[in-house]
């Protein structure tokens, strides 16, 4: 198979589809891979490495889509690179479709096969290619928070580790999840007070065991967020229903009760945010302030490390890129149920159920979409 791999677009992006030790494991397969020409610059990957690797470096991202059976993105396709998209064409990448309508009408539009990272599933049930990237955000979380939280960015005035004769900062998580416990560990680690919040006691259960008492934990009613996110210095909002829309747990009425100067970082932002006030922002314009309270809704954090993330996510990814191309993504999506749960749109149809529900569009179920295709 010809595959291919378009420089990203998005602002401030700099991670890469394929590095070029996952280019070597597909040429090895026996596949082609094009690159569009620095494409892993900001991975610090040359052409040459790429060259040196098996793939074949070309000019244009319009080559890229014009050539390539199966294209390896990490962020959703902007506007251009979807009217590039042809049909019967796969594409393989992150694509946060529920708070997203314009880009599911344009892949519907395109009749290309559209699997994203972030519903593909494993034999646990987890969320394999979206867990890397969790772990990532979920670490940069508090990083982040701490950063905004010193007075020259606008936050508090608030040292999270504390002093001696002085406590330690306040951090409220929203989901223990994958981006929730690793906030917590990176939290706890800096001697800050963490609490831990979700609906699901196993979930606390499973997070009691492994921080113990350094991480408090308690339930995710909305009465009990507003009175924990009241005293909090920093808040990160982790909460995700996969393929859906994140549910909203702080209102701009908490807002009110917050101390000001506080931070929320919204984690979930890439599926449409945590927080009532959250908007998307960028890594070049990271923060916004509403009613005292510092935002910050940078939908790709994990481009901020590309090189960490890159190779982390393509641990992930590899196995199944290898798999479309090995076997086609047809046979592909009808043999493993667990990467047929990452098709969102195939052939002009939505294929995903909470999907389609975001979206208010009509669900196809995978296998009907696949056989029509």
């Amino acid at each position: 198979m010809l595959i291919g791999v378009p420089r990203e677009i998005k602002e401030s992006e700099y991670r890469v589809g394929l590095t070029p030790s996952s280019v070597r494991e597909a040429v090895a397969h026996g596949h082609r891979v094009i690159v569009e020409t620095a494409a892993g610059a900001g991975i610090r990957a040359t052409d040459d490495e790429y060259r040196a690797a098996g793939a074949e470096v070309v000019a244009t991202a319009e080559e890229v889509f014009a050539r390539a059976e199966l294209v390896v993105k990490v962020k959703e396709p902007q506007e251009p690179e979807r009217r590039r998209l042809r049909p019967g064409q796969a594409l393989f990448t992150f694509l946060h479709l529920a708070p997203d309508p314009g880009q599911a009408e344009d892949l519907i539009a395109s009749g290309a096969i559209a699997i994203a990272y972030e519903t593909v599933t494993s034999p646990a049930g987890g969320l394999p290619l979206l867990a890397p990237m969790s772990e990532v955000a979920g670490r940069m979380s508090i990083q982040v928070g701490a950063r905004f939280l010193e007075r020259p960015q606008g936050g508090r005035g608030v040292l999270l580790a504390g002093v001696p004769g002085v406590a330690p900062g306040r951090v409220v998580i929203l989901g223990a999840g994958v981006v929730g416990t690793n906030a917590a560990a990176i939290a706890s680690g800096m001697g800050a007070e963490v609490v831990l919040m979700d609906r699901s006691p196993e979930a606390l259960r499973r997070a009691e065991a492994r921080f113990g008492p350094r991480v408090q934990t308690v339930f995710a009613a909305r009465e009990l967020v507003a009175e924990q996110v009241a005293g909090a210095h920093l808040v990160v909002g982790a909460a995700l229903v996969p393929g859906a829309r994140a549910p909203r747990l702080v209102t701009r009425d908490m807002l009110g009760r917050m101390k000001r100067g506080a931070v929320l970082v919204d984690v979930s932002i890439d599926q449409g945010g945590a927080f009532e006030t959250s908007r998307v922002t960028t890594h070049a314009n990271p923060v916004f302030e509403v009613d005292g309270i510092v935002h910050y809704g940078v939908a790709n954090m994990p481009g901020a490390v590309p090189r960490t993330s890159a190779f982390a996510l393509n641990n992930a990814t590899l196995p199944y890129v290898l798999a479309i191309a090995d076997q086609g993504w047809k046979r592909a999506l009808e043999a493993d149920p667990h990467l047929r749960a990452g098709l969102n749109v195939a052939a002009g149809r939505v294929t995903h159920a909470q999907v389609a529900e975001a979206l208010g569009r009509p669900f196809t179920p995978p296998l009907e979409a696949i056989a029509s295709a």
